[in-house]
Order: structure tokens, then C-alpha cells, then sequence
């Protein structure tokens, strides 16, 4: 067993660092990797850790995520662990102290990444030659309760595309007696809410677009707003179904200046692909989870509506075959809650089982 990962568990859970700013975090690997006596590099420009084991000219890669959040928790704001990147650091480096004194026929490079958080952490590793010669990519994460129980495991996390809107209502603002001499910006983001229900595809195609934030008016009750900042978030589980859910709500913004008579402007933000999923990747995985626990605690695939910026490696390089491996945890009440909390035995399970999938594809000619 990898003995030290609670011990790394529990420090990352205690110091978590936001997306881009990761940077104890990224030193504390890299005092983690030069302890195990394992080669890396760290960058000036940007926070995160590339480190690789092995011999031989064929790559395989693992990623871990390593940044936090920023929410509220007991109503102060603070980076929080509610997504278990913490959890995924230490699994990942579990997995790399087990392998490190093995004869592997391949070299596996650890990508430790930041900024998942804000989508485009993999892009920076990515310009970093984190992909170079590689042809294997995996990554590992807790899912909720809903999605795995303990003791299940999934060989692959299906997830789905996102895409994010950040809008203004530009307008004059108007006297409370003379509504008729301005737009009012609260009218103008009613229909929109509105209109984001009218939105319909394929009921076979999971798929939500919905209103995530709204700013308008100010403390003068008697001041109607001509101006509104607004936030639309857009998935589906498909790249196909959300570029046209984007369409879809570009063509209703356009209806809505011209209904009310005012202007908007908007711009997307942090595109998130969905996944594309290896056939190797998903083998290994799978006979990794089978052989160590059984038929009965595989699950072949889990579908979830969230997204991770995992699966930018694969549109970057498309020829790349990836997956991601799901750990039950008894997580709940969910990910990204301020009190996630989960069965924190597993650790030790997902670094042992991530090592035998690395195992499996390094042997594999």
C-alpha cells in the first residue's frame, strides 16, 4: 500500500489554493516528488508540476486537477476542497509511489494541473509539453453517492460539455413615475429567463440552459434600471448538442433586443468539451477494477452532466485515448458543497487501483 497518502490528503484538504494561485500546493508536490526521489519540473510563469517515471520511447499520462474552489462556507468566503482535488492529488501520488521503483516498459508522465476549476488549467499543461509523445491519458476522481456507492468503481466518467455567458443590458435608467421614458433592464431579463425554458432539443440528448446569475438597480427604490450584467450557464452531454444550444440562445438574445428595443452584448466564456472516450484506456481500466474487486463492483460507465476540463487533452490531440476512472466514496451531500464529505478509506483504494491501470497500459505493446 501507498502509506502516505492520507498524510497528503490531509495536508492538501487543510491549505487549499484557488485556480492559478496553487502556488504552496505546487511546491508541496514538488517536495513530495524530490522525497521520492522522482524527476520534475516546475515553471515560472505558471503553478503546476510535470514528473515522469520509467523507461522506453512510448508515453502514457496521468492527470490530477489541483486547485480548490472559492465559496462560502459557514458565510465566510475561502478556497475550499469541495470538489476533491485534494483527494485526487494523493491518489495520483499514491499511484506514482507504487510504480516508482518498477521496471516499466513505458515512461508515465504525472501531470499535476492547475485551474480545473476555471476550465482551462489543461491548456497551460498542454503548452507545457505535458502531451508530447504521449498516447494513453487517464485521470481518476470521487463521484457522488448517486452516481457510485462505495466499493463500485467505474472505468469511465462520461461528461458532458459545457459553456458559460456573461451578458449586459445597456440602456438608460429611468424615474419610478416615468416608466414610459426608458427599458427597463428587469423586464428585459424576465423574458429572457423566460425564454431560456422555450429552448427545446432532443429529449434523448441530456441537456440544461438556464439563467445563473442576475445585477440590477440600486439602493433607490425610485430609479427603474436601464443597465443588468446576467449570467447564462449551458450543458449538454454532447460538444454536438451544446454548440447548438449556443446557437440557439445567441439566435433568442438577438429576438429579445429587438422585442424590448435595447442592446445587449455578451461573450462565451470557458468552453468545456465533453468527454471522448478510449477503447485501451477503458479496457485497462476496467480489467484493473475487475481483477482487484470483482465483476460486481465494475461499473462500465457513469453519465453525468458535469464537465471537466480533462477532456481538452483529447480535442488538443485527438488521436490521444483517454478515460477517466470514477471512485465510490459515500460522498455526500455532493460535490462543490461547502461540507462535502467522504469515506476517506478510498484513498488508499484509488491510488492502488489507479497504479495497477498505469501498470496494465505501461506492459501492453
Amino acid at each position: 500500500m501507498a502509506t502516505n497518502v492520507l498524510t497528503w490528503f490531509d495536508h492538501f484538504h487543510t491549505h487549499p489554493e484557488v485556480s492559478w494561485k496553487e502556488v504552496e500546493t505546487t511546491k508541496t508536490i514538488a517536495t513530495i516528488l524530490t522525497s521520492l526521489g522522482v524527476s520534475h519540473d516546475t515553471f515560472d510563469d505558471v503553478t503546476g508540476v510535470l514528473a515522469e517515471i520509467g523507461d522506453g520511447e512510448d508515453v502514457i499520462a496521468v492527470r490530477a486537477d489541483i486547485d480548490a474552489l472559492w465559496q462560502q462556507v459557514d458565510g465566510t468566503f475561502q478556497a475550499n476542497h469541495s470538489c476533491g482535488h485534494d483527494a485526487n492529488m494523493s491518489m495520483v501520488l499514491g499511484a506514482l509511489d507504487l510504480l516508482k521503483d518498477e521496471p516499466l516498459q513505458k515512461r508515465i508522465r504525472f501531470i499535476f494541473q492547475p485551474a480545473e476549476e476555471q476550465g482551462n488549467g489543461s491548456l497551460a499543461m498542454i503548452e507545457k509539453g505535458a502531451l508530447i509523445d504521449v498516447t494513453e491519458l487517464y485521470g481518476i476522481h470521487l463521484r457522488p453517492i448517486e452516481e457510485l456507492a462505495l466499493g463500485q468503481f467505474a472505468a469511465t466518467i462520461q461528461h458532458g460539455a459545457a459553456i458559460f455567458l456573461r451578458g449586459k443590458v445597456i440602456g438608460d435608467d429611468a424615474h419610478g413615475a416615468r416608466p414610459h421614458q426608458g427599458q427597463n433592464a428587469l423586464d428585459v431579463m424576465f423574458t429572457i429567463h423566460q425564454q431560456l425554458k422555450n429552448i427545446y432539443l432532443s429529449p434523448f440528448e441530456p441537456h440544461s440552459v438556464k439563467l445563473t446569475g442576475v445585477q440590477a438597480g440600486s439602493d433607490n427604490v425610485n430609479i427603474i434600471p436601464g443597465n443588468a450584467t446576467f449570467s447564462i450557464d449551458v450543458r449538454a452531454q454532447s460538444n454536438e448538442e451544446l454548440l447548438a444550444l449556443r446557437d440557439r440562445v445567441e439566435t433568442m438574445l438577438h429576438q429579445i433586443e429587438s422585442l424590448h428595443g435595447v442592446t445587449l452584448e455578451w461573450e462565451w466564456q470557458d468552453f468545456t468539451p465533453g468527454a471522448v472516450v478510449g477503447k485501451r484506456s477503458s479496457r485497462h481500466a476496467t480489467d484493473a477494477i475487475t481483477s482487484r474487486y470483482g465483476k460486481e463492483a465494475l461499473v462500465e460507465r457513469i453519465v453525468t452532466s458535469g464537465s471537466d476540463d480533462f477532456h481538452f487533452y483529447t480535442v488538443k490531440k485527438p488521436e490521444l485515448d483517454a478515460t477517466m476512472i470514477g471512485i465510490g466514496a459515500n460522498l455526500t451531500p455532493g460535490l462543490h458543497h461547502p461540507h462535502m464529505t467522504f469515506d476517506r478509506s478510498v484513498l488508499q483504494e484509488g491510488a492502488v487501483l489507479l497504479a495497477d491501470t498505469l501498470r496494465r497500459a505501461a506492459a501492453e505493446k
